[in-house]
């Protein structure tokens, strides 16, 4: 899993996010890793209303917590994603219905190619995450980059 990057282009971030919400490696992470580099990418708003117990609820609605992950490690477990198409903002219409209660605030929802592999299985399947950042010129933003306030894995969460 990498950084965070620095940028203002929130689609880039929005990608790169949703990519490493889907991406581990049982065979050179332990859960904790995992986890810790995602929690790495969530920044919590001064208000609080995007506590880390919704980065933990929506991190298992990906299909892994910490009981499932530790019995893949045996099966060299693995998972990769890849971005298929990519729509933010006003391009969804539960946005256009309920706009972003601040400028800086962009959704985006990341249709994803994900690989599930084991020593001996292979899984592919599509799978849609919707990422929050918050980006200048938002008061709670840093002024030179945007960063991730959130994201929604859960199948009724997702924005369309």
């Amino acid at each position: 899993m990498s950084a965070s990057p620095r940028t203002t282009d929130y689609r880039k971030l929005a990608s790169a996010a949703a990519k490493t919400i889907y991406t581990w490696d049982t065979r050179t992470s332990s859960y904790s890793d995992v986890y810790s580099q995602l929690r790495n990418w969530w920044n919590v708003l001064p208000d609080g209303s995007n506590p880390l117990t919704v980065l933990v609820q929506e991190f298992e609605a990906t299909g892994i917590n910490a009981g499932t992950y530790a019995s893949l490690v045996g099966q060299q477990a693995h998972r990769t994603a890849a971005v298929q198409s990519l729509r933010c903002d006003f391009e969804l219409a539960k946005v256009r219905e309920r706009p972003a209660p601040w400028a800086g605030l962009h959704v985006c929802t990341v249709s994803l190619r994900v690989l599930d592999q084991t020593s001996s299985s292979r899984n592919i399947y599509t799978a849609p995450v919707s990422v929050m950042m918050n980006c200048p010129p938002a008061d709670t933003a840093p002024q030179d980059h945007c960063v991730m306030v959130g994201f929604y894995a859960a199948a009724n969460r997702i924005v369309y």
